[in-house]
Protein backbone atom coordinates (compact mmCIF):
# COMPACT_ATOMS: atom_id res chain seq x y z
CA UNK A 1 0.00 0.00 0.00
CA UNK A 2 1.64 3.43 -0.84
CA UNK A 3 1.96 6.56 1.53
CA UNK A 4 -1.18 7.73 -0.40
CA UNK A 5 -3.05 5.23 0.35
CA UNK A 6 -1.92 5.13 3.80
CA UNK A 7 -3.25 8.71 4.55
CA UNK A 8 -6.63 8.13 3.09
CA UNK A 9 -7.39 5.62 5.08
CA UNK A 10 -6.19 7.50 8.29
CA UNK A 11 -8.45 9.89 6.71
CA UNK A 12 -11.68 8.08 6.35
CA UNK A 13 -10.90 6.58 9.48
CA UNK A 14 -11.27 9.94 11.29
CA UNK A 15 -14.30 10.76 9.17
CA UNK A 16 -16.53 7.37 9.67
CA UNK A 17 -15.77 8.37 13.60
CA UNK A 18 -17.36 12.21 12.94
CA UNK A 19 -20.12 10.47 10.96
CA UNK A 20 -20.49 7.84 13.88
CA UNK A 21 -19.86 9.72 17.20
CA UNK A 22 -21.10 13.69 15.67
CA UNK A 23 -23.09 14.14 19.44
CA UNK A 24 -19.71 13.65 21.54
CA UNK A 25 -17.21 16.25 21.63
CA UNK A 26 -14.55 16.01 18.72
CA UNK A 27 -11.88 18.16 18.70
CA UNK A 28 -8.69 18.08 15.82
CA UNK A 29 -6.42 16.13 18.38
CA UNK A 30 -8.91 13.48 19.37
CA UNK A 31 -9.34 13.22 15.80
CA UNK A 32 -6.20 13.37 14.84
CA UNK A 33 -5.07 10.46 16.88
CA UNK A 34 -7.79 8.37 15.57
CA UNK A 35 -5.76 8.84 12.44
CA UNK A 36 -2.46 8.65 13.53
CA UNK A 37 -0.92 11.52 12.50
CA UNK A 38 0.08 15.40 14.09
CA UNK A 39 -2.91 17.83 14.59
CA UNK A 40 -1.35 19.65 12.03
CA UNK A 41 -1.03 17.21 9.78
CA UNK A 42 -4.59 15.70 10.38
CA UNK A 43 -5.88 19.37 9.54
CA UNK A 44 -3.87 19.88 6.35
CA UNK A 45 -4.71 16.59 4.69
CA UNK A 46 -8.48 16.64 5.99
CA UNK A 47 -9.15 19.87 4.08
CA UNK A 48 -7.57 18.91 1.22
CA UNK A 49 -8.66 15.67 0.85
CA UNK A 50 -12.34 16.30 1.88
CA UNK A 51 -12.39 20.04 0.45
CA UNK A 52 -13.23 21.24 4.22
CA UNK A 53 -12.06 21.33 7.78
CA UNK A 54 -12.29 18.84 10.25
CA UNK A 55 -14.36 21.31 12.44
CA UNK A 56 -16.59 22.35 9.23
CA UNK A 57 -17.32 18.52 8.56
CA UNK A 58 -18.61 17.82 12.17
CA UNK A 59 -20.97 20.97 12.11
CA UNK A 60 -22.64 19.94 8.71
CA UNK A 61 -22.99 16.38 10.17
CA UNK A 62 -24.67 17.71 13.15
CA UNK A 63 -26.92 20.14 11.66
CA UNK A 64 -27.86 17.24 8.89
CA UNK A 65 -29.00 15.47 12.21
CA UNK A 66 -31.06 18.55 13.58
CA UNK A 67 -32.40 19.27 10.12
CA UNK A 68 -33.83 15.14 10.31
CA UNK A 69 -35.18 15.40 14.15
CA UNK A 70 -36.42 19.03 13.31
CA UNK A 71 -38.46 17.71 10.63
CA UNK A 72 -39.32 14.21 12.06
CA UNK A 73 -40.12 15.13 15.41
CA UNK A 74 -41.90 17.45 17.87
CA UNK A 75 -38.65 17.49 20.21
CA UNK A 76 -37.68 21.08 21.46
CA UNK A 77 -35.13 23.10 19.54
CA UNK A 78 -33.10 23.12 22.46
CA UNK A 79 -33.15 19.24 23.12
CA UNK A 80 -32.39 19.15 19.14
CA UNK A 81 -28.91 21.38 20.02
CA UNK A 82 -28.33 18.90 22.51
CA UNK A 83 -29.12 15.93 21.01
CA UNK A 84 -26.67 16.60 18.49
CA UNK A 85 -23.48 17.71 20.17
CA UNK A 86 -23.76 21.55 20.69
CA UNK A 87 -23.55 22.68 24.07
CA UNK A 88 -24.21 26.35 23.66
CA UNK A 89 -28.42 27.05 21.72
CA UNK A 90 -26.91 30.73 20.42
CA UNK A 91 -23.66 28.40 18.72
CA UNK A 92 -26.39 25.95 17.58
CA UNK A 93 -29.18 28.62 15.87
CA UNK A 94 -25.82 30.08 14.59
CA UNK A 95 -24.49 27.42 12.83
CA UNK A 96 -27.62 26.63 11.60
CA UNK A 97 -28.95 29.82 10.05
CA UNK A 98 -25.26 29.91 8.39
CA UNK A 99 -25.63 26.06 7.11
CA UNK A 100 -29.09 26.06 5.97
CA UNK A 101 -29.94 29.52 5.57
CA UNK A 102 -32.95 29.62 8.02
CA UNK A 103 -33.47 29.57 11.97
CA UNK A 104 -33.98 26.37 13.38
CA UNK A 105 -37.64 26.75 13.87
CA UNK A 106 -38.20 28.35 10.64
CA UNK A 107 -36.89 25.18 9.47
CA UNK A 108 -38.89 23.41 11.29
CA UNK A 109 -42.27 25.67 10.31
CA UNK A 110 -41.83 25.25 6.63
CA UNK A 111 -40.16 21.50 5.96
CA UNK A 112 -42.43 18.29 6.54
CA UNK A 113 -41.71 14.52 6.26
CA UNK A 114 -41.00 13.24 3.05
CA UNK A 115 -42.33 10.06 1.93
CA UNK A 116 -39.06 8.32 0.05
CA UNK A 117 -36.37 6.25 0.98
CA UNK A 118 -33.85 7.81 4.14
CA UNK A 119 -31.33 7.16 1.32
CA UNK A 120 -32.87 9.98 -1.17
CA UNK A 121 -34.32 12.26 1.31
CA UNK A 122 -31.04 12.25 3.00
CA UNK A 123 -29.12 12.74 -0.33
CA UNK A 124 -31.82 15.59 -1.07
CA UNK A 125 -31.67 17.53 2.17
CA UNK A 126 -27.92 17.44 2.81
CA UNK A 127 -26.61 20.81 3.04
CA UNK A 128 -24.78 22.54 0.78
CA UNK A 129 -22.21 23.34 3.20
Amino acid sequence: MSPREQDNRRLLRARDAIDRDYAQPLDVPTLARIAHVSPSHFSRTFRATFGETPHRYLQRRRIERAMALLSDTATPVTDVALLVGFTSLGTFSRTFRDVVGDSPTGYRGRTRPVAAPVCFVKSWMRPAG
